[in-house]
């Protein structure tokens, strides 16, 4: 049979990589899959719906509700009441092995540049910044959304067609141990690692154990791979250490710092995003991003280093970034028509560390109000800081005064205690949640005024989001 390349599976094939048995076993099954689903929230028409079992559901429980909705076939592992006896069916003794052997078999039979993309914080923009820039020199498949995990990487490269250009995978962990398996499963060129930082110290003895944790990426990394560095951070000699002592034939390091490989030379943010100017080896850049932060200016130059290690023309590529924009909750910007005015909003509810915090700031900070506008921020706890929670928090109050906001507002356990810490005329309110928080903030804006909402996304900071946004309409533009 001859491959269509708009499909990703064969009934044959996907049987082959899992090891698995093709029922009904009286028919010839012949299905096509166009796609691979573990949830059939988002299931699309032609997908291979894979029942994964975990600690709170159970996807046999929702495979009927999958063909319903126009699966191709089904992965299971066991027996599964109510279907049509002509239900096209994958018997494999494990779903989340099989989910892992698609994801292999994918793997094998491209002929893709892979790039592993990693770190504590920027995982995520980055990725998205390095999809765009190869986006229009080839085939690209990056991760969705951030599927990053022991289910999402193997997902995202189970959906990876067979004539892909560019592969990029974005891997995150809690614990150590996480990212080793995922890097071994994908087999990367170019391995980045954006940064390390005291994010989800809660579950390590200490930062350098932070450190291990990312070094795993290069685990995976092929004889002849590209490590990409930050060269600013602490951590970069240990990390150009550990990618050596892995097999990396090179180490690039970007930022600032002078000895950066891929270097930030300037950066200047405007009301549309900002201008950057940098060099990547021998070669000198201007290009534009449409996000003003200059932790994006920072990223979007190591990203740079990432497309010229896979082989991509660099020029193409960095004109190829100003279409990015960032991603829901991580510095969407939008306006809403007030009766006196607008109001701006940033929201970067998705997740917050202390790292995080202080570059939103920055961003902030390098914004201008409109006329009788203030600079307002609105924070709920970062999570998984374990017993430094107390002083992380604390500690932010330095960088809000240097900063000079007008208002603070305020929520949750450790971020409420933040006020005790600002001068009078800084402090707004603060509340025990986001909800409560959310009715007291939205009467106390105006039109002119900045707001930037952050937290982690345990603290349900979209309360304020949603709550703003009731005010009035979003103006023409806003996302």
């Amino acid at each position: 049979m001859t491959r269509d390349l708009t499909l990703l599976w064969r009934a044959d094939e996907a049987a082959d990589a899992t090891d698995g048995k093709l029922l009904p076993s009286d028919a010839v099954a012949d299905w096509q899959a166009s796609g691979v689903s573990i949830d059939t929230r988002t299931l699309n028409d032609g997908d291979l719906y894979t029942a994964l079992k975990g600690p709170n559901h159970d996807g046999h429980d929702h495979v009927a509700d999958a063909f319903a909705k126009g699966a191709a076939a089904a992965m299971v592992e066991r027996d599964v009441k109510g279907l049509s006896r002509s239900a096209n069916l994958l018997r494999v003794e494990n779903t989340e092995y099989g989910l892992r052997a698609l994801a292999a078999a994918a793997r094998a039979r491209s002929d893709a540049k892979i790039c592993a993309i990693t770190g504590s914080v920027g995982k995520t923009g980055t990725k998205e910044l390095l999809a765009a820039a190869l986006g229009n020199q080839g085939r690209v498949t990056a991760t969705a959304g951030n599927l990053n995990n022991h289910y999402g990487l193997p997902l995202s490269l189970a959906r990876m067609p067979a004539d892909t250009d560019f592969g990029i995978f974005e891997m995150g962990m809690n614990h150590a141990g996480e990212i080793a398996p995922l890097s071994v499963l994908a087999r990367p060129h170019v391995a980045m690692i954006t940064n390390v930082e005291a994010v989800h110290i809660e579950y390590f003895k200490n930062i350098e154990g932070i450190a291990d944790a990312k070094a795993e990426i290069f685990t995976g990394l092929l004889p002849d791979g590209v490590a990409v560095l930050n060269r600013d951070n602490p951590f970069f000699d240990y990390l150009s250490a550990k990618a050596k002592d892995a097999g990396a034939q090179m180490v690039w390091g970007f930022g600032v710092h002078s000895f950066s490989n891929a270097r930030l030379l300037a950066f200047e943010p405007d009301a549309k995003g900002a201008r950057v100017e940098a060099t990547v080896g021998s070669q000198h850049m201007k290009y534009r991003l449409s996000m003003p932060g200059k932790h994006w200016a920072l990223n979007s130059v190591g990203v740079l280093a990432a497309a010229h290690a896979m082989g991509a023309d660099l020029e193409q590529a960095a004109a190829s970034l100003v279409s990015v924009t960032p991603p829901k909750g991580r510095g969407q910007i939008f306006a809403i028509r007030l009766d006196d005015g607008t109001l701006t909003v940033t929201d970067e509810t998705y997740n917050a560390s202390p790292v995080a915090m202080r570059a939103a700031f920055n961003v902030l900070a390098s914004q201008k109000p409109g006329r009788g506008g203030r600079r307002i921020v609105v924070l709920g706890d970062m999570l998984e800081l374990g017993d430094d929670s107390v002083h992380a928090h604390l500690a932010l109050a330095d960088d809000i005064k240097a900063h000079d906001f007008d208002q603070v507002f305020a929520c949750g356990q450790y971020m409420s205690d933040i006020l005790d810490a600002l001068p009078q005329d800084m402090q707004g309110a603060r509340a025990a949640t986001s909800q409560q928080l959310a009715a007291v903030v939205a009467t106390k804006v105006r039109g002119g005024d900045l707001v930037m909402v952050k937290g982690s996304a345990g603290s349900h900071m979209g309360h304020i989001i949603e709550a703003l946004k009731a005010l009035g309409p979003l103006e023409t533009g806003s996302v």
